[in-house]
Parts: structure tokens; C-alpha cells; sequence
């Protein structure tokens, strides 16, 4: 799974479905989007034949994301066959945290490796204005049902939408007081998302360095994407800055990415890909599959060109629809 720039691909990222609880004023509008119906969205057995193709070709890491994932039934059962196959090394689920209590002890058993958190910040009434829902105290809940459980590794994704100082020193706090990664986002130029300027990752840290004292960088890796990390005095955990706009790391990109209806995407930016559905779904066979799959592994675009220029080829769709 080598691209044409040399780069290795050995990360997928599956979206299970574009359906969501939260209502992020950054990625969908306040009454929904219009949701792709059941059957138009790939079954556990086509995604499991699907993952078995791309490990063959050197998959290894599985990350499943949404819309929400946990909206969809029996993840757990997925998390469990994935973890089966042979050659994957780890399965991750990216969550915003509201379902994760009452499903975590499934998932945990069913062999999950770690647990991405998404929240952006810890104020109730911030909260609500942001995901247009008043459940921060269920996310709460969720996070510390994780931090229960050892074995998982639990991170926490913070997209900067609220940029009071306040709110970065008391996310980051949370990496300090447990032992969880607490990660920054920019915000990406995609979808409902164009509209909210990015909050860079040098002004946080400068925020940060004001309240805790000197970040030091790490070479330490916490998982299977770009993010790089810091060390804090006294903190449990690490500070990450996932900055694919002011700290460009297409060269280092080793993923691609799988839509709830079966569109495999070489880049999060262009619309380019294959409909692996079809194929299944036409009768197709393994090796016509796996064909799909190379030659989009191999045509993967050299980089995003975000704020850039802006070309037909550009996504269109929200981020719930693509996967976040």
C-alpha cells in the first residue's frame, strides 16, 4: 500500500454512518442534514469484506468515526470482527461521548484499543451553543466511564470554535489532572466548517505555556495519525496539535478514508475516490475490489491546497457526510 509519492498507507478510516445527536453549529445545520437512508449505507459484512481486501494489501489500523458512530447498532459487533481479521493491529472509535457510557463495557469487550473524545469545551452553556444540545453532562460521563478502563488509550479532540483563553487552559487541564492526550484541531475549510476562521496552533500554546509553563516537544507517537505532541510539568498526559493548515503534513499522510455509503477517498479535500458499494453490490469480486482499492491508494493527491485555490474537484459535501 505504497502510493505514487512514496508514501505508506496503512490506516483506514471507516465512517458508519452520516447520522448524528449533536448538531455542531461548524458541521451540520441546526435541523439536520438530509440523511442517506439504511439501505444506501454499507452493511457490517460489506465493510468487513471491504477491510479484509485492505488488509491483504497492508491495512493495519482501523479508526471508526461518523456522523456519530454509536448511533448505529451493534457497533460493538463490528469492533469485535474487525479486531478478527487478520493483520489489523489496532481498531479505534472517534466519539463525541454521549452514548459511550452505557456502550463502553461492549465495546471494551469487544477489544476497541482507544477511544477519541470530541469536545470542545467544558462550559454547559458554551456547550449548548455550540452542539445546539444540552448533554455536556452525559460527554462527562462517557470520558470518565473511559478513564476507567486501563486498558484503553483515551484521547480528547478539541476543535478551537471558542477561543476565550479560558476555554483552552481548562481542556487542556484535563491532561494534567488524568491520563489522557488532550488535542487541538484547526478548523477545516470543509462544509458548514468555511465558515468559522482557524484558530492556529501557535497562539494556543502561547495560551497554554501562560498557564502551565514551557511546552517540550515530544518524537513520542500516541496513535495512528499526524498529530504531534508536547510534554507539561506535572501533567499526566500530553498536549497534540493536529495542524493541517499551518503545519501542512500531507507528505507524512498515511490514511484513506471510507464513506457510510461505501465512497473510499484518497484525500478529505477532493471528491475524487471509487464506489466500492457498487462493486460489491454488482456482483463483484475480490480482485476487482482490490483493484479499486490500489489504484486509489496509488492515485492519492499529493497534498490539499486548503485556502489555496479552489477547483471542481473540491468536496462539497459536510463533514458528517464524509467522515470525520
Amino acid at each position: 500500500m505504497i502510493d505514487q509519492y512514496g508514501r505508506t498507507i496503512d490506516y483506514l478510516r471507516i465512517s458508519l454512518t452520516d447520522r448524528c445527536n449533536l448538531r455542531c453549529v461548524y458541521c451540520m445545520p441546526e435541523e439536520g442534514i438530509q440523511q442517506i437512508s439504511h439501505a444506501e449505507i454499507l452493511t457490517y459484512d460489506e465493510i468487513r469484506r471491504i477491510c479484509r481486501c485492505m488488509t491483504e494489501l497492508g491495512i493495519r489500523k482501523i479508526k471508526l468515526t461518523g456522523g456519530e458512530p454509536l448511533v448505529r447498532k451493534d457497533c460493538a459487533q463490528l469492533v469485535r470482527t474487525l479486531k478478527a481479521l487478520p493483520g489489523i493491529e489496532k481498531v479505534t472509535l472517534t466519539t463525541n461521548g454521549i452514548l459511550l457510557g452505557e456502550q463502553l463495557p461492549g465495546l471494551v469487550e469487544a477489544g476497541v484499543d482507544a477511544i477519541n473524545i470530541s469536545l470542545d469545551t467544558l462550559n454547559p452553556e458554551l456547550f449548548q451553543k455550540i452542539t445546539r444540545r444540552d448533554c455536556l453532562d452525559q460527554v462527562l460521563e462517557g470520558l470518565q466511564a473511559a478513564l476507567g478502563c486501563p486498558q484503553l488509550s483515551v484521547k480528547l479532540n478539541c476543535v478551537p470554535v471558542i477561543k476565550e483563553k479560558e476555554n483552552f487552559v481548562a481542556l487542556a487541564g484535563l491532561a494534567k489532572n488524568n491520563p489522557l492526550h488532550v488535542r487541538f484541531i484547526e478548523m477545516m475549510p470543509i462544509g458548514y466548517g468555511k465558515q468559522f476562521p482557524f484558530q492556529d496552533e501557535e497562539s494556543i500554546k502561547t495560551v497554554l505555556e501562560e498557564a502551565y509553563g514551557p511546552m517540550m516537544p515530544t518524537a513520542e507517537r500516541f496513535g495512528n495519525g499526524p498529530c504531534h505532541y508536547y510534554t507539561l510539568e506535572g501533567f499526566q498526559g500530553k498536549i497534540g496539535f493536529i495542524s493541517a493548515l499551518t503545519h501542512k503534513f500531507c507528505s507524512q499522510c498515511n490514511r484513506v478514508r471510507l464513506t457510510a455509503e461505501g465512497h473510499l477517498k484518497g484525500c478529505l479535500q477532493f471528491q475524487e475516490g471509487v464506489d466500492l458499494r457498487e462493486i460489491l453490490r454488482k456482483g463483484g469480486t475480490d480482485a476487482e475490489l482490490t483493484e479499486a482499492i490500489r489504484r486509489i491508494i496509488w492515485e492519492k493527491p499529493v497534498s490539499h491546497h486548503f485556502y489555496e485555490t479552489q477547483t471542481e474537484q473540491d468536496e462539497m459535501r459536510a463533514m458528517s457526510q464524509i467522515g470525520g
